[in-house]
């Protein structure tokens, strides 16, 4: 009876009170336990995976997570220069492989997997996500090929018919002709020998040429040379053997673009066929072993070469509408996997990663 009487006593006042606590405690609410909810709501998407809302706000093209599963031989580099380096946008490189459930693409570089198979993600892989099989070395090198059966969508390799074309070179034409200035040579045929492996292609014609021809080499238990002295060292021979260690398809490497073309010796070439290298070189910019029916016959040429000089420069003619541009490093790799990834958006699965790099290598 009293409580009635002191509500309708105060009532004017009571409502007012009550009301204003009922919008502190929805404003209360609304402030705490909705961004709670919603940050909760957004995470359980984000591993799902069902919507793109990593930038839920930005209305920009979609960003692509590229996983670095290792770095290629240990060698780290930047992971944030896809856009201001090589122009290539909405790609996020990561080596993090706690991001793996969200990674639409997974770069896998052989060498550093291949002696394990375990080395390999192990955890179920997301719908969505696509394996890029990463190899820059030729079958004298890699092993174990099989690991990769009916895992990888896209390849990335030296040669061009790969999803992803990762070239150590490769030569362009500049807008206009060009003067050139040939260093001076004193010397005459010079060869950077990183890895003898003996019994190969190379070693054999090698120890055969050197019977009708001198050859200075560098490197591991022969004369020594340093990276700063490469470029001064190696200028002043006339010709430079840009010997491969291995015979295959579009197989072309540093031994050409910078050692022989980057120091300004005329590159004598072992490796793929003529008609291979000159798919991607002139073919009056290097001397082929195989334009000689034997290796007297090139020591011949090359001492020819050496005593006529007009003869010699012609070689070098090419550089007038050409310049060389090499490979632009392990970020540039990934950068491009990224953009062919956006650019390739039907799925495709590679049966066997051995039988499409050992049994389709004809050049």
């Amino acid at each position: 009876m009293v409580l009635r009487q002191f509500i309708q006593k105060h009532v004017k006042w009571i409502l007012p009170i009550f009301l204003f606590i009922f919008l502190l405690f929805f404003a209360w609410r609304r402030s705490v336990i909705m961004p709670v909810f919603l940050h909760c709501q957004e995470t359980e998407i984000i591993k799902n995976k069902s919507l793109d809302v990593r930038k839920p706000t930005d209305k920009k093209e979609a960003e692509l997570v590229i996983l670095v599963w290792v770095y290629p031989f240990g060698d780290k580099f930047p992971l944030d220069i896809c856009e201001t380096a090589y122009g290539i946008t909405g790609c996020k490189l990561t080596a993090d492989r706690q991001l793996y459930n969200v990674a639409d693409g997974v770069v896998i570089h052989h060498y550093d997997i291949m002696y394990n198979k375990n080395s390999l993600p192990q955890t179920p892989r997301p719908h969505y996500q696509r394996w890029v099989w990463f190899n820059l070395e030729p079958p004298l090198i890699i092993q174990n090929l099989h690991f990769l059966d009916n895992l990888f969508n896209l390849t990335m390799t030296f040669r061009q018919d790969s999803d992803v074309y990762i070239p150590y070179g490769r030569i362009e034409a500049v807008k206009e002709p060009q003067n050139i200035t040939i260093p001076p040579k004193s010397k005459l045929v010079a060869w950077v020998v990183s890895k003898w492996y003996p019994g190969t292609p190379r070693i054999k014609y090698y120890e055969e040429l050197k019977k009708y021809i001198s050859v200075d080499i560098y490197g591991k238990e022969h004369l020594k040379l340093s990276r700063t002295d490469f470029y001064n060292t190696i200028s002043r021979y006339k010709f430079y053997l840009a010997f491969e260690n291995s015979i295959y398809k579009d197989y072309i490497t540093e031994k050409i673009w910078s050692n022989a073309f980057g120091t300004w010796s005329v590159p004598v070439v072992l490796g793929t066929s003529r008609k291979n290298y000159e798919r991607f070189i002139p073919g009056d910019a290097f001397i082929h072993v195989d334009d000689f029916p034997s290796a007297k016959e090139l020591a011949d040429f090359l001492l020819e070469l050496d005593k006529d000089d007009e003869r010699y420069r012609k070689y070098f003619n090419w550089r007038h509408r050409h310049k060389v541009t090499l490979n632009g490093g392990w970020a540039s790799s990934y950068c491009k996997a990224c953009r062919v990834l956006k650019q390739q958006t039907e799925y495709q699965v590679i049966p066997s990663v051995e039988k499409w790099f050992l049994g389709n290598s004809s050049f």
